[in-house]
């Protein structure tokens, strides 16, 4: 696989020798996950807390539901969920924090308020300000893939190479983000798995993570809780039913090339990528 690195403001981590747990706080109303349990801000800090002390390497906030159907929201709405819950994170705890947008303001009042990361599920597409405030505040970058957007995404996915093509838009925004005076190595690419993808187009993009990566830098991850886990192991009921499916993804995609798992469940998916870790590692 050979060295990843990721720069994050003037710090550079190794995510070659050990796998990362991104753990997801939604504090959203609607959230296909959690629904409205972290949706006040009090509730929202708690669980970053818990997270954090579970071992999360970092604190995914988000203010807007991207599931399936969804309808974007307002800036000023979601800054308004965001901000606070990050300031406080922030000065309570030295964990990172990723502000989980696609809009150029509210990326840059999180990153204002302490978060070093932005998660965009456009991959820079969403918001052509995007790529000014990333060069501005040096913030580390996931840039993911979706076809279409949350609201018609799901409706009828279609692609000639789901990996081949998934690839060549990494490296197409890869070098806009370079062009935008954006440092290569603080970019870290997600494939984006049921953001416009049907099962089979999922499952190819997993088989395959060697050939997405772009040389040197991290793949991001996040399979945990989705409704396709659901079809593959006849396990159709409630979303937290999709716990063991998600951990057992959590080893297998540690040891075929993921770096940062995108997880809701900290615990049980850290023990899995420990061992996954483990494995890797052993001669």
């Amino acid at each position: 696989m050979g060295e990843i690195r990721w720069k994050i403001g003037d710090e550079i981590f190794d995510l070659d020798s050990r796998g990362w747990i991104m753990a997801v706080l939604n504090v959203t109303p609607d959230s296909f996950s959690d629904g409205a349990r972290f949706f006040d801000a009090e509730k929202a800090i708690e669980q970053g807390r818990k997270m954090i002390a579970e071992g999360a390497n970092i604190i995914d906030v988000g203010g807007e539901s991207t599931r399936p159907g969804s309808e974007p929201i307002e800036e000023a709405e979601e800054k308004r969920r965001v901000v606070p819950v990050i300031e406080e994170l922030a000065r309570q705890t030295r964990a990172l924090i990723s502000i989980d947008t696609s809009k150029a303001r509210v990326a840059e009042a999180a990153l204002e308020a302490g978060a070093k990361i932005v998660n965009d599920v456009t991959g820079g597409r969403g918001d052509p300000a995007m790529w000014r405030v990333l060069a501005k505040h040096h913030a580390g970058f996931i840039l993911m893939h979706m076809q279409g957007t949350p609201r018609t995404m799901q409706v009828a996915p279609h692609y000639s190479d789901v990996v081949s093509e998934v690839a060549d838009f990494f490296r197409h925004q890869s070098q806009r983000a370079i062009e935008s005076g954006i440092d290569s190595m603080t970019l870290a690419f997600d494939p984006g798995i049921g953001f416009g993808k049907t099962l089979e187009h999922n499952l190819s993009l997993l088989r395959n993570l060697e050939r997405l990566r772009l040389p040197g830098r991290a793949i991001v991850i996040g399979v945990s809780r989705k409704a396709f886990l659901g079809k593959i192991s006849g396990n159709n009921g409630s979303v937290q039913g999709r716990l063991f499916p998600t951990v057992g993804f959590t080893s297998l995609l540690r040891f075929t090339g993921a770096n940062i798992l995108r997880v809701h469940d900290v615990g049980p998916n850290l023990e899995a990528l420990r061992v996954a870790d483990a494995l890797r590692s052993a001669t």
